[in-house]
């Protein structure tokens, strides 16, 4: 037998032996192998690379509109308590399209259509003044031009009674135009731009059958 051959018999000896050595180490791969470790989460990962991670984190429904633990923000959060599907950014919208329409009914002495969404003193506030222009002949021509701003000015809740007051401030433009009995204009421009500055202040009991708010304060 020559040395070439020796040598790799030699060789393939050492290699069955290495093998068998190795199984009986580590042991074969059928039920003993670990399943492969699973892909990080993204909190996970944040959390390796050294950031703090927050659970749930602060309603940004809120603090998009209040200081995030300022009394109108807890308020919010209390009204949100009561009736989970409450939205401020929801509320605002909506308190937006009564703005305009409540306060086009007024000039346009129709209050009846919007009495649902006024408390009682407001709705005789404004029918006292409509009564009072009627009564002197006087008509209103107004046209409402939109409204620039809506932000949330303060927020109340009364956690016993689930009372919750929310003011509201806007900032819009129209133009108005009174007439007396003969049609002459006596105050106004229908080409001058008239800037509205107001807080109206809505109410309603949360939790209610009610999903109206009702206006019960108006001012600047």
């Amino acid at each position: 037998m020559s040395n070439a051959v020796i040598q790799l018999l030699v060789l393939a000896g050492i290699a069955v032996f290495l093998i068998l050595k190795l199984r009986s180490v580590l042991g074969s791969r059928e039920g003993f192998e670990k399943p492969p470790a699973p892909m990080p989460s993204p909190s996970e990962k944040a959390a390796r690379r050294g950031f703090e991670v927050i659970e749930g984190g602060p309603d940004l429904d809120i603090t998009d509109h209040a200081e995030e633990g300022s009394p109108q923000a807890k308020a919010l959060a209390g009204m949100k308590q009561v009736e989970p599907q409450f939205k401020v950014g929801e509320f605002l919208q909506g308190a937006r399209g009564a703005y305009e329409m409540i306060l086009m009914a007024f000039e346009k002495g129709e209050l009846e259509t919007v009495k649902p969404f006024l408390a009682n003193d407001v709705y005789e506030s404004f029918a006292a003044v409509v009564a009072e222009r009627e009564a002197q002949g006087l008509t209103v021509e107004a046209q409402f031009l939109g409204v620039r701003e809506v932000s949330l000015a303060d927020a109340t809740f009364n956690r016993d009674t689930r009372e919750a007051e929310i003011s509201v401030r806007f900032q819009g433009d129209m133009t108005s135009v009174v007439r007396d009995s003969a049609g002459q204009i006596i105050e106004g421009s229908a080409k001058e731009v008239k800037k509205m500055r107001d807080v109206w202040t809505f109410e309603r009991v949360m939790g209610s059958n009610d999903p109206n708010w009702q206006l019960v304060a108006t001012g600047e």
